[in-house]
């Protein structure tokens, strides 16, 4: 009996401290112990299946026990290993959790009345009947858990969702699930924050997974125009402000979808799909501002509860100076020259040229340096490179600033996605204006730094945009304006 116990413990420390760190050699450990204990057992006459025969208690017999008890608890840790060993193999992380702790916990509950059968000879079927009674009494108690348990197991058998889906219940909470367990699912929302949802509420919930059968999904925004403008003429505004978003699919191809028409307006469903759940709100941002954007430039009025609203015309207050005109308005909304004074701006705006393009002209090549900024009045633009559009530019965009200001080459092919009409601000007239201020120079560099990263963004370039410093003393050199200790320049 002592050889017996000495080889029983020496398994188990050598499983808890050699091979802790290795399923596969713990797994292999218990199978030897498994092998040596029926050895032991068959060779003394001993079944472990069954009952032990009445007799006086001697070391033999209580030896013999201890080792029918250890056969059927390794025969069961051996069974438990090849169970997540198949589980592994099938690549299931999520059963694995559930499923897994059931099967496992169905072997060892087997093997504990084996034991109580075999080994102790206590009749099973009287130990069951025994606790029937308590057990009545705790399912009572552990009502709303064992509820979320069979709940965790119908969704496991189920599957409408996975780790790592996005999903959304009906009660407004939504999340990406990290973790399923017996007890909850647990979420990680936009906020960062950890939602722990029952099962038992889940599996009554109406559920919305974002992830199946892709990770793009599909969003739809509204909003209304006035009811001068036709409905035709809403939709096709509104279907090329979708053609000229950067954030959305291509295909499926957006569409525009008329909701209502009333005495206040035709309300509109814009519809559009996203890569991901990410790209959520930098979509619906951008949709609305190119919505608001193409609106302004084809003269379409928004409207809303209180009533149309224009969009091309400001309130103006007494003092205000009245706006000379488109150009003006599109020069006054250009980041790129927002630091000149106003007269700088009326004298910039009459020597700007009105030019049109049709659909499918070709503005500027790859490689080509742009003489001039053109400012998109209404229309799309497409900028691609080697068959990978970079960017769409819209109303109020600007293109060749890189060129006219610094010499860079067009990274890509510059065509007119729609009929386009631009304001084009030349090489002399940006000449003159840098050699009267020569502080403008430092200022437009860094909005030049910005918009190369936003190109090259698309290529995967490892290529980093040049520091504002240097492109600053590229406009001086550019445009021989005398070099001067900038704003911020050490």
């Amino acid at each position: 009996m002592a050889q017996l116990t000495g080889m029983v413990l020496l398994f188990l420390v050598t499983n808890r401290i050699l091979f802790q760190n290795s399923n596969l050699l713990r797994l292999l450990n218990r199978g030897l112990l498994f092998v040596l204990l029926s050895v032991i057992l068959f060779a003394n006459n001993t079944m472990p299946f069954a009952q032990a025969a009445a007799g006086p208690m001697t070391v033999t017999s209580v030896a013999l026990s201890v080792a029918k008890a250890a056969w059927w608890f390794s025969g069961s840790a051996c069974l438990v290993g090849l169970v997540r060993i198949f589980l592994i193999f099938e690549r299931k992380p999520r059963e694995a959790r559930l499923l897994q702790d059931l099967v496992v916990a169905v072997i060892y509950v087997g093997a504990f009345l084996s034991v109580i059968s075999y080994v102790l000879s206590v009749p099973v079927g009287t130990l069951v009947a025994t606790s029937g009674v308590f057990a009545i009494i705790l399912g009572l108690a552990l009502q709303s858990t064992l509820s979320d348990v069979f709940s965790g197991i119908a969704l496991n058998l189920g599957r409408p969702y996975s780790v790592g889906d996005w999903i959304v219940v009906d009660d407004g909470a939504e999340g990406r699930v990290v973790e399923t367990n017996w007890r909850a699912t647990h979420l990680i929302n936009d906020a960062n924050d950890l939602v722990i949802i029952p099962n038992s509420s889940l599996a009554k919930a109406k559920l919305v997974n974002r992830s199946t059968p892709d990770v793009s999904h599909g969003v739809s925004v509204k909003l209304k125009v006035a009811i001068a403008t036709t409905p035709a003429a809403a939709v096709e505004v509104m279907e090329t402000a979708l053609k000229g978003a950067n954030s959305i699919l291509r295909a499926p191809p957006p569409s525009v979808m008329i909701c209502g028409v009333d005495a206040q307006g035709i309300e509109l469903q814009l519809n559009f799909r996203i890569a991901g759940q990410h790209d959520g709100v930098r979509a619906n941002n951008e949709v609305f501002d190119l919505a608001f954007r193409h609106a302004k430039a084809q003269g379409v009025l928004l409207t809303g509860p209180a009533g149309p609203v224009s969009p091309l015309i400001e309130p103006k207050t007494a003092s205000e100076r009245p706006q000379p005109g488109t150009a003006w308005r599109l020069l006054n909304s250009l980041p790129l020259l927002a630091s000149l004074t106003d007269d700088e701006k009326e004298a910039l705006s009459t020597a700007m040229a009105r030019r049109t393009f049709r659909k499918g002209d070709v503005i500027a090549r790859q490689g080509d340096v742009m003489n001039s900024i053109l400012i998109v009045r209404s229309g799309i633009v497409s900028i691609d490179r080697d068959g990978i559009e970079l960017m769409r530019l819209s109303p109020g965009d600007w293109l060749g600033d890189g060129g006219l200001l610094t010499g860079t080459e067009e990274m890509g092919n510059i065509a007119a996605l729609t009929p386009l009409v631009a304001y084009e601000i030349g090489q002399e007239t940006i000449a003159a204006l840098l050699k009267d201020r020569p502080a403008i120079a430092d200022e437009v560099s860094a909005i030049l730094c910005r918009r190369l990263g936003d190109e090259k963004r698309p290529l995967a370039s490892q290529d980093e945009a040049k520091p504002a410093v240097s492109l600053a003393a590229k406009i001086r050199h550019l445009f021989n304006i005398q070099d001067i200790q900038p704003s911020g320049e050490i």
